[in-house]
């Protein structure tokens, strides 16, 4: 089994989920507050891979869901700076074994990359389940 480096936003439901699906199938998983932590552009990039960069961003951050930022226009530069400067941008989770770096969490793909189990595939743990409640998820840090 792998130890996984989870980058999170702490309190996010879907997040908690997904760390609990990593530990049922085996994994060591340490949870790092993606807010909070020191990140560099160089140092977040490789988390994207060839990903488009409309596919990097956290689609309930507050700035994309209010329509105060239009993520499919950015370049690859604007787009970093961006999350250096507001995290709640950066698509979640950021996730990290071995070296190897991915973001988000298709179970379909965590499964094939690090093992995840059958249960739990197919159900969407990356949407925010609360992007349509009547309160919003608190930004914590």
């Amino acid at each position: 089994m792998a130890t996984v480096v989870f980058y999170e936003k702490p309190g996010c439901v879907n997040n908690t989920k997904q760390k609990v699906l990593l530990a049922a199938a085996g994994h060591t998983v340490w949870a790092r507050n993606l807010l909070t932590e020191r990140w560099t552009a160089a140092r977040l990039r490789p988390f994207f891979g060839d990903l488009p960069v409309a596919e990097w961003f956290n689609l309930s951050a507050p700035r994309i869901r209010d329509g105060l930022l239009d993520y499919e226009r950015v370049t690859e530069t604007e787009a970093l700076v961006l999350m250096l400067a507001d995290p709640l941008l950066i698509r979640r989770p950021l996730i990290e074994v071995a070296g190897e770096c991915r973001v988000g969490f298709d179970p379909v793909a965590v499964d094939a990359w690090i093992g995840l189990g059958a249960s739990k595939v197919g159900e969407d743990l990356e949407s925010c389940p609360r992007t349509h409640a009547a309160e919003p998820c608190k930004v914590t840090s």
